[in-house]
């Protein structure tokens, strides 16, 4: 696996990381500037090196040409000509932001030939693949305040509705494939139901048919025009339908206002291929010869660190690394897709507990070991699927775009909370005087989640913003003590009488023996509220 983190792919990562990064966090009803990559950032993420792949398109910018995925695409466009205040105030914002539109050309790279095509075989207006601009800034990893996935951003009723499944293995709504196929069915079934006038069918995709379809109804009833500028709308929707017309005149015309587009070939980026059954990411994306990181960002649905065991069974791969990806796999013998422990139970075990650990499911375990029910018995053998590498080498498994998001440095101070019971966003926001969303984001979540007693927040406390009284509240809650070890002491049993961690209590003290003597003083930093 050294080549996974070899130069090879140093320049592809850090274009990654800021896919995946960006992607968790909550989205803006404005277009946001992504932070470049900490792994988490509005969903921020892992800084890494841009994709080599992605390098090679966007080296520099170059004339549209007949060739063009970009004149293709603006040859299938079919909205109406409109010009109206609204959509030139978004226009207004493109122009004056063109880095914005020069990260989301980046980010469409390897999405934008694939929707551009679905497009046209459909007959739908050219103009709908730049919908993922609007809805995730064309990032796989986005995840809005509203539990929104995906690049085209399904909440997860409507992804459930639609048939894309969302399990502890897959979620169908990052799903590039799958989700693009599932958003422009959506997208036709809407425009049939008004008509196929494209703008009522946006508002639909944005705030729900039935929302729309009310609007409409009270305009009848009033006398009033029934088209979508005349209808009264939430603010949000009102916006939404101005930022796409905006965004596809604007890199239509794009010498006009001033914007560089990338070069964009005309041909497909990544293949679909069969993999038949379960395979570690690591492993496939060794036998594809890219990095994991490339791998996760044409396969970001996969939320661990294999494909799911009970499908979809095909992974994403780049066009010029398929054939050899497909060799590869036909020779690989099925004991070399995942990596098998052979695990001897132990008292008080259970399986629930053993998945955990080797972050698998009970129902896998189940499955492999001919388990029905969930009896086990001690000092019996388990032979459990799991990870081939550490968890370091799948940043884009849902683990380690949490701990991204959570460990990245933010302004002002950071507080470790702890959940208690009773506890909701609300009131935990509320008493840090910090906005439910924010809290939300911090922790890679959103405010709709639910919060569990024990579990761990993390909250950044801006001191220019903070009340005097909240300030001194914080420094007071953490006490410095000297502690007198006495007889039997050690540092496990004092970090559990303090509840705090062993190292925690090395890192406090200067401690060159391996035992604490009887009579030794030793400092403890104590969170009264918890001691």
């Amino acid at each position: 696996m050294q080549h996974l983190i070899t130069n090879k792919t140093a320049k592809f990562l850090f274009f990654v990381t800021s896919l995946i990064l960006a992607s968790c966090t909550p989205l803006e009803v404005r277009p946001f500037e992504l932070p470049r990559f900490n792994l988490p950032t509005e969903a921020e993420v892992i800084t890494l090196p841009e994709p080599k792949v992605i390098e090679k398109q966007a080296a520099s910018p170059v004339a549209v040409t007949p060739q063009s995925l970009w004149q293709r695409l603006f040859s299938l466009y079919q909205f109406p000509a409109v010009d109206n205040k609204r959509i030139q105030a978004e226009i207004n914002w493109y122009k004056k932001h063109p880095g914005y539109l020069n990260r989301v050309q980046k980010n469409a790279v390897p999405y934008l030939f694939h929707i551009v095509n679905e497009i046209e075989k459909r007959g739908m207006p050219g103009e709908l693949a730049l919908l993922p601009i609007v809805e995730s800034a064309y990032r796989p990893f986005a995840y809005s305040h509203g539990r929104a996935a995906g690049l085209w951003q399904f909440i997860p009723s409507t992804g459930h509705a639609f048939g894309l499944e969302q399990t502890w293995w897959y979620d169908g709504r990052r799903d590039v494939y799958m989700s693009s196929n599932v958003a422009l069915r959506y997208l036709s079934k809407l425009a049939k139901r008004f008509d196929d006038d494209w703008f009522l069918a946006l508002a639909g995709y944005n705030a729900g048919g039935g929302t729309v379809s009310s609007a409409i109804r009270r305009n009848k009833k009033a006398g009033k025009n029934t088209d979508f500028w005349s209808l009264s709308l939430r603010r949000e929707t009102k916006h939404y339908v101005p930022k796409l017309i905006a965004i596809a005149t604007v890199l239509a015309n794009a010498e006009k206002y001033g914007i560089q587009l990338i070069p964009l070939e005309n041909k497909p980026f990544f293949e679909r291929v069969d993999i038949v059954k379960q395979i570690d990411l690591a492993r496939a994306a060794e036998l594809a010869g890219i990095s994991i990181e490339e791998l996760y960002v044409l396969n970001p649905s996969f939320n661990q660190w294999a494909t799911s065991p009970t499908g979809p069974h095909y992974l994403l791969i780049p066009v010029e690394n398929a054939a050899q990806f497909k060799l590869n796999l036909a020779s690989l013998p099925d004991t070399q897709r995942l990596k098998w422990v052979r695990y001897k139970v132990k008292d008080g075990d259970t399986i629930g507990q053993i998945a955990r650990r080797y972050r698998t499911t009970i129902k896998q375990i189940q499955q492999a070991n001919s388990i029905r029910n969930h009896t086990i018995r001690a000092d019996k053998h388990l032979l459990i699927p799991t990870a081939n590498f550490n968890d370091a080498l799948y940043p884009g498994s849902a683990l380690m775009r949490k701990k991204a998001i959570v460990n990245t440095p933010r302004k002002g101070y950071k507080i470790e909370y702890r959940v208690e019971s009773g506890d909701s966003f609300w009131l935990i926001a509320k008493r840090y005087r910090v906005s439910i969303r924010q809290l939300a984001k911090w922790n890679a979540m959103a405010p709709g989640d639910t919060l569990k007693t024990g579990q761990k927040l993390v909250i950044w406390d801006d001191h220019s913003h903070t009340r005097p009284n909240t300030r001194l509240a914080a420094r007071l809650k953490n006490q410095t003590i000297h502690y007198t070890v006495k007889n039997g002491d050690s540092l496990y049993l004092i970090s559990k009488k303090f509840k705090v961690g062993v190292n925690d209590l090395k890192r406090w003290n200067t401690l060159n023996k391996k035992y604490l003597k009887p009579g030794q003083k030793i400092k403890v930093i104590v969170d009264i509220t918890r001691s």
